[in-house]
């Protein structure tokens, strides 16, 4: 599970991103990224997925389950420690069907895309 300070969890933080209007997209998953200020803390991520996208709750929540286990374990260890911002994963109709890789790469590929991760020279934080 997501730390509780790497999460959004409040309405207007999740509108403060939407607001911001950075965004990238895969056909299953699209990325809206605020940056913060470097002493708000770490960087915090959100998950929003549409009764549209996935109409039984538990179909929902699985989904979710999944994008914080990817962003816990493949996306925070890599990402910018100078750069904190909020992320706000939006899922798409596809994505309830896809597997748990092809989940990942889309996160990875997305992170890639908005400049989230530290250059691989770099050493990881606690890996």
């Amino acid at each position: 599970m997501l730390p509780r300070a790497a999460r959004l969890r409040k309405n207007k933080d999740f509108q403060a991103v939407y607001s911001r209007r950075h965004s990238w997209a895969t056909p299953r998953l699209a990325l809206y990224v605020r940056a913060r200020a470097p002493q708000s803390g770490p960087s915090r991520f959100g998950f929003v997925i549409s009764k549209k996208v996935a109409r039984r709750a538990h179909d929902r929540n699985r989904l979710k389950r999944r994008l914080r286990e990817i962003c816990r374990r493949g996306l925070m260890p890599r990402l910018r420690p100078e750069a904190p911002v909020d992320a706000l994963f939006v899922t798409r109709a596809p994505a309830p069907a896809a597997a748990f890789a092809e989940l990942a790469a889309d996160v990875d590929s997305l992170a890639r895309q908005a400049g989230l991760l530290a250059p691989s020279g770099s050493p990881s934080v606690g890996g």
